[in-house]
């Protein structure tokens, strides 16, 4: 015999039920269309990934444009948008980026006081640095020459990019888990092109400085619609609240773990 939502909740520990668990269930059919997009991004994205790489391996397709690309890039480089390019890569670094994360964290659980979000973006962000460091050293491409580096030059490999496959990650999953739970079609809007932007100009930034190549680029962006999958597979399974007598719109329309 099943237990009841309500005999459940009482055998969660409480500091599951009071940080992971949602206030609200989504129905059935709305859980399982979630599950297929999620299934569809990873198929899609891993379909995407290893087209890039076998273009890389064979040289063709895509990264016939690797060579071309990198050398307009050096060519039509300027004082200012170097110095511009320098500042978003600064940001977007193994410095940079883990303080943006760090602070973007710390402002969601004091303002959401929920920690349920906050863990599926850290174990997608987690997944994608491990995806890119272990793909890096099976790969082992090299990056474009040494002298076209303008901030140092980095010994490591090129396959796939970290840092647009970190700021794909932390943009892309923050957007929807934030999305997710009810947000206007203004602030949906401003935080689709936020993620465009930004993710846009980290990839620019890594061409233009002379550090990747467009395929790297591309093998990044696929990779983070793995993890976009994953996450919202993650979510979707997520622990879930059965209140009593509140219902699914009167919890929407609450704004209950809605930050």
């Amino acid at each position: 015999m099943s237990q009841s939502p309500r005999a459940q909740q009482r055998q969660r520990p409480r500091w599951v039920q009071d940080y992971l668990s949602e206030e609200f269930p989504p129905v059935q059919p709305a859980r399982t269309g979630w599950f297929i997009a999620a299934a569809l991004l990873v198929a899609f994205g891993t379909t995407a990934f290893f087209l890039v790489l076998n273009g890389v391996l064979e040289q063709r397709g895509l990264a016939l444009l690797d060579e071309p690309v990198r050398a307009w890039m050096v060519e039509h480089r300027t004082e200012g948008w170097t110095a511009a390019m320098i500042l978003i890569a600064e940001v977007s670094g193994p410095i940079g980026m883990p303080i943006v994360v760090a602070v973007f964290i710390v402002l969601w659980i004091w303002r959401s006081k929920h920690a349920w979000r906050v863990l599926v973006l850290s174990v997608a962000m987690l997944t994608g640095m491990s995806l890119a460091l272990l793909i890096a050293r099976l790969v082992g491409r090299e990056r474009p020459p040494e002298e076209f580096m303008l901030i140092g030059v980095d010994p490591s490999f090129s396959f796939p990019s970290g840092h647009v496959l970190g700021v794909a990650d932390f943009l892309i999953v923050g957007g929807y888990l934030v999305l997710s739970r009810g947000r206007g079609w203004v602030a949906s809007l401003l935080l689709v092109l936020a993620a465009i932007v930004g993710v846009g100009l980290v990839a620019l930034t890594r061409v233009y400085l002379g550090y990747h190549w467009v395929t790297d680029i591309a093998a990044s962006l696929s990779l983070s619609l793995c993890v976009l999958g994953l996450a919202i597979a993650l979510d979707t399974w997520r622990p879930l609240r059965h209140p009593p007598e509140a219902s699914v719109a009167d919890s929407l329309s609450s704004g209950a773990n809605r930050v």
